[in-house]
């Protein structure tokens, strides 16, 4: 007789845990926003200004990244373009690189900032803690360097890549991915590749003892409590809380901000967003700490929300602050 799989632990709408360790991440919340969280096959033939493929990095692990590539004119376009390196979100625990809201985000990104973005897959927890998800994140940015190199080959990235002006962005616990990938990535020679950058965007930074925007921001589908707890435990080495350096790299259990060698950063966060608090702490210790920072704010804004298709088409304060969003990555991008 089949023993039956008892819930362990879940998620709201995100994610279910089971005794025998498997995990479900069926979109269980309202129907409306389902088609967010589903996979778009990949494209190499242009629709509405991009083309997407998967390429796999390592044939060892299978490790994989996906690549967006913005549509070019002969006439416009004759310099190679800069790169981003996304690093996806979702508490570290759900979320894919081929999801529709990272599909329908970064092919606009790549179409409005003239630049070719490279998402890696990164493994999740509870399966892989972290910091798997760092591992795999720094192991990209080696897999572009070796690309430029000529020790590896991707047919776009070598017609397209400005190995130059590589920049590390990403959304949520992506954002907590950006900073620490950029502090390994100062311990190392890049060489053809130049860190140009990094733009975390909403990112995960918290600390044990609760904010105050925790206790008074409004709770979205995007980020409650719940989640910002649950995940978090889910996804940090056992043993640890949120005072660890990955959630909270301006806290007193991180390496000293000042002996990071960190390339410019843009931080984006959202003036309604539960996190904006620590996010702020996070600002002013780099600022201490002498590190060139520049901050963005989108005004009225809830976590994640340029992610939201769905506010984003039926909006239309949601629609312009996504696209005033982007065009500051632009202006950041052009400017290093």
């Amino acid at each position: 007789m089949v023993q039956e799989k008892k819930l362990v632990d879940e998620v709201s709408g995100w994610l279910r845990l089971y005794d025998d360790g498997s995990v479900d991440r069926i979109w269980t919340g309202p129907p409306e926003y389902k088609f967010m969280a589903e996979a778009v096959p990949a494209h190499e033939q242009f629709v509405d200004g991009g083309a997407t493929r998967d390429v796999i990095i390592d044939g060892k692990s299978g490790r994989r990244v996906r690549l967006y590539l913005p549509e070019t004119s002969a006439a416009a376009d004759t310099g190679k373009l800069p790169v981003l390196l996304h690093f996806h979100g979702g508490g570290f625990c759900i979320s894919e690189a081929d999801w529709f809201m990272y599909y329908h985000a970064y092919t606009q990104f790549a179409r409005s900032a003239r630049v070719i973005c490279v998402s890696p897959y990164l493994r999740r927890a509870p399966e892989h803690r972290l910091p798997a998800a760092m591992d795999d994140g720094l192991s990209s940015l080696l897999w572009l360097q070796s690309v430029a190199k000529g020790d590896s080959h991707d047919p776009w990235l070598s017609k397209h890549a400005d190995f130059n002006r590589v920049f590390l962005i990403g959304d949520s616990s992506g954002g907590n991915v950006v900073h620490e990938v950029a502090a390994r990535a100062g311990n190392l020679e890049l060489s053809p590749v130049r860190l140009a950058g990094g733009v975390p965007i909403h990112p995960g930074f918290v600390r044990s003892k609760r904010s105050r925007s925790e206790l008074e921001k409004p709770q979205t589908p995007f980020l409650t409590v719940d989640m910002l707890d649950k995940f978090l435990s889910l996804a940090l080495p056992a043993g640890s809380n949120k005072d660890h350096p990955i959630t909270c790299p301006m806290g007193e259990g991180a390496p000293p901000m000042e002996g990071l060698k960190l390339p410019p950063i843009l931080l984006c966060v959202a003036e309604m967003d539960l996190i904006v608090d620590t996010e702020m702490e996070y600002y002013e210790a780099m600022k201490k700490a002498n590190k060139e920072v520049e901050l963005f704010v989108s005004s009225g804004m809830t976590h994640s929300f340029y992610l939201n298709k769905v506010a984003v088409d039926s909006d239309p304060n949601t629609g312009r602050k996504t696209r005033d969003l982007i065009a500051k990555v632009k202006e950041f991008v052009d400017k290093h």
